[in-house]
């Protein structure tokens, strides 16, 4: 089998492994045969493969959507849909958890349920190696393996910290008759993640530098602590104000990013849609990790066919997301002196904008987007074309999509490592210089452009000036301007990918999911809909379809009136969620796990805010 399919076929394997939904319904792990398993690195590596499936996910497989882009990561202010938002939860569940090894994901928090099946599965992991492996390999792979093996228990407990804060922290493996760690309360949120750091350092260390093509190893770990350290630093320092916290892991995310930077075997020179439609993303030198997709050995995604130009996106890109993309002079729109920059219409934007925007983009107005602005970052150049054509190829249709999957790209260690730094700056740390930014965001901005896009005349765009900041009128007052420019970066590079709702968490701006204190969230781009979209002048759209005027006036089709219809797309029925609070940060635990305590004698804290 070809190197390049190693990932897809290890994550195809893991998922035949744990078809079955619920562990309960198989052996316990710890009914494996010691006598014969765990003797070589043979048994480890393959245990460890089980793991790829929750963490290395890629565009998910086959109709799967949890942590696939664009079809999992759509909650976010980034993004909005017909008739009224979606709403955040205003209620704790019934009942909140599960023992399934399926990749789980709560699209309200990006993460995982309440489910400590791959701890456990980490735990058993390490007993295994430090109690059985140990003598029969030596030293190096010995601490090899123990550094994947804390690497994947530190992963999954960041994620579960991500969702839920404090949860029950389990240091070793245990029976299932000690009922004082199967009903252990929640530890401290600060004390988990100390461990994770434990872990990861420990990894970071040890991991071997190269264990094969496209499987895990130190680049990798380092990518992913960069991350993680990323997140937790920020929200310890902007939810706990624990500076010292924030310190240790923002440090730590520093030196992961220093390691990828200085190894010298990451670049960025592949055009940005190229690297999520390719059909093959081996040697890019822009790839820490990527998932493979081979119809011939049937693993596929079904991603590339809810971008190509006919499968309806709901939610979409909004108004407020569009406008966060720079000009091609570094400026927001409001202050750049680029012709036709302050014109918000699809075909200006193409021109004027940052490059992501085209990449990310179609460049006309399609009705299958609920706000016009349709996203085919997820597909090659040629997928949508076929779109009107009724034989679309089973690459760019139903589930059976090929193009490869980005699972750790050097551009995002790259805008880690450069927040990081600047966060660090606030605290004492050294300043960020213009040779941080020149080899970090101005080697973004300069990623080549592909053929399509010098066509149209798109134009990368200008380095980023320490000197020349922009003094964005829109900036929080709480933000430095070099902070809210790195934020806008990671907004434009990371578009239907796994970061916004978690970011706007750990920056604690969730306010921003809020149309009523973001009215641009209601909004799609500028248009002239008798010259863009004639069809929407039917009939059936008296009532229904809206303009935003530029001084704020609403006018609505009454089926004479098309000429009128120029302005602000008014998404259809669109109206601003439930009003929220700060409890939405964390999620709630279910009544029933609480109930399944106390009837044990135990007491399980409910999350702040949800009792």
């Amino acid at each position: 089998m070809k190197k390049n399919i190693i990932l897809s076929s290890l994550i195809l394997i893991a998922f035949l492994i744990s078809s079955c939904s619920d562990i309960l319904e198989r052996p316990e792990l710890n009914n494996m045969n010691d006598d014969t398993y765990w003797r070589n690195e043979t048994d480890l590596r393959l245990f460890a493969n089980g793991f790829y499936v929750n963490y290395f996910v890629g565009y998910n497989n086959t109709w799967g959507v949890a942590y696939a882009p664009l079809r999992g990561y759509y909650f976010s202010d980034d993004f909005s849909n017909a008739n009224v938002q979606s709403n955040f939860e205003a209620s704790a569940p019934s009942s909140r958890g599960s023992t399934s090894e399926s990749p789980d994901m709560l699209v309200q928090y990006a993460g995982p349920n309440w489910n400590f099946a791959w701890v456990r599965k980490s735990n058993l992991f390490i007993d295994r190696i430090e109690n059985v492996a140990k003598s029969q390999v030596n030293d190096e792979a010995f601490k090899h393996w123990m550094g994947v093996a804390r690497f994947f228990k530190g992963f999954e407990y960041h994620r579960l910290v991500s969702v839920f804060g404090d949860v029950p922290y389990y240091e070793n493996q245990f029976d299932s008759s000690d009922l004082e760690n199967m009903y252990k309360d929640r530890t401290p949120r600060g004390e988990v993640m100390d461990h994770v750091y434990d872990d990861l350092k420990y990894a970071f260390e040890n991991v071997r530098l190269n264990d094969g093509n496209n499987v895990l190893n130190r680049y990798i770990v380092a990518g992913f602590i960069s991350r993680i350290m990323l997140f937790e630093g920020t929200w310890q320092k902007y939810h706990h104000n624990d500076q010292a916290r924030a310190q240790k892991y923002l440090e730590l995310a520093i030196s992961a990013g220093d390691f990828v930077i200085n190894s010298g075997q990451y670049d960025i020179t592949t055009d940005f849609r190229s690297l999520f439609g390719s059909q093959d993303l081996k040697g890019n030198p822009e790839m820490l990790m990527y998932r493979h997709y081979d119809a011939a050995v049937g693993v596929t995604h079904h991603v590339a066919s809810y971008s190509n130009g006919y499968e309806s996106q709901i939610p979409s890109a909004n108004l407020s997301l569009a406008k966060s993309f720079i000009a091609v002079d570094g400026q927001p729109y409001t202050l750049s002196t680029v012709e036709n920059a302050d014109s918000l219409n699809i075909s200006n934007m193409i021109v004027t904008r940052d490059p992501r925007f085209e990449a990310t983009f179609q460049s006309v107005p399609k009705v299958q987007s609920a706000t016009l602005l349709y996203a085919s970052k997820f597909i090659d150049r040629t997928g949508p074309t076929f779109w009107d054509s009724g034989n679309i190829p089973p690459m760019y249709g139903s589930n059976t999509n090929t193009n490869d999957a980005p699972v750790m790209r050097y551009s995002e260690v790259l805008l880690n490592w450069i927040e990081a730094k600047a966060e660090l700056a606030t605290m004492g740390g050294a300043a960020v210089t213009q040779a941080n930014i020149d080899a970090s965001i101005n080697k973004i901005r300069n990623r080549p452009l592909d053929s399509e896009a010098i066509a149209k005349g798109v134009q990368k765009t200008a380095p980023m000036s320490l000197a020349t900041l922009p003094d964005d009128p829109d900036r929080d007052p709480d933000v430095s301007a070099l902070i809210w420019e790195i934020r806008r970066e990671r907004r434009m590079e990371f578009v239907f990918e796994y970061s916004r709702l978690l970011d706007i968490k750990r920056w604690k701006k969730i306010n921003y999911m809020s149309a009523t204190q973001n009215p641009d969230l209601l909004l799609g781009l500028w248009i002239n809909v008798k010259e863009e979209v004639p069809a929407l002048l039917a009939s059936e759209k008296i009532g229904l379809l809206k303009v935003q005027k530029a001084d704020g006036t609403v006018v609505t089709y009454d089926g004479t009136n098309g000429d009128e219809m120029v302005g602000f797309y008014v998404i259809e029925k669109a109206a601003d969620r439930q009003a929220f609070d700060d409890r939405v940060y964390l999620a709630p635990i279910g009544i029933a796990q609480i109930d399944q305590y106390k009837d044990k004698g135990y007491t399980l804290t409910q999350t702040p805010g949800w009792n």
